[in-house]
């Protein structure tokens, strides 16, 4: 592989990590197209395409807890009720700030090239 081929998946690992974060803080969806469409340019077995993988699963498993806990919150007394506030401000600050931190510790360690865990 050359210096060059490498210089773009690294770009693209970042790219792909940064529309991640961008996916779970300020742009919802248009991040998660954004990391789509990185990762169809990506091919198999490259560290840009592990990325946008890890990036998606991320944001996916992200998506899915957020939908149980707003249906947990409906469940349980619905918008009205005062408990509504505890579960979203319990929300907030302890899983999507999890979520925000683990794509952070993601695109540093796309910016050097590594997966998230080192295999051996």
């Amino acid at each position: 592989m050359t210096n060059k081929s490498q210089q773009q998946q690294l770009k693209n690992a970042s790219n792909a990590a940064l529309a991640s974060i961008l996916n779970l803080t300020l742009l919802p969806v248009i991040g998660f197209i954004a990391l789509y469409v990185i990762y169809k340019k990506t091919k198999p077995h490259n560290i840009d395409h592990y990325h946008a993988v890890l990036g998606m699963k991320i944001n996916i498993i992200a998506a899915i807890v957020l939908l149980l806990v707003t249906a947990l919150m409906i469940f349980l007394g619905g918008f009205g009720s005062p408990w509504t506030w505890v579960y979203v401000i319990s929300y907030f600050t302890i899983v999507h700030t999890t979520f925000i931190m683990l794509a952070l510790w993601v695109l540093v360690r796309s910016w050097s090239g590594d997966k998230l865990f080192n295999d051996k």
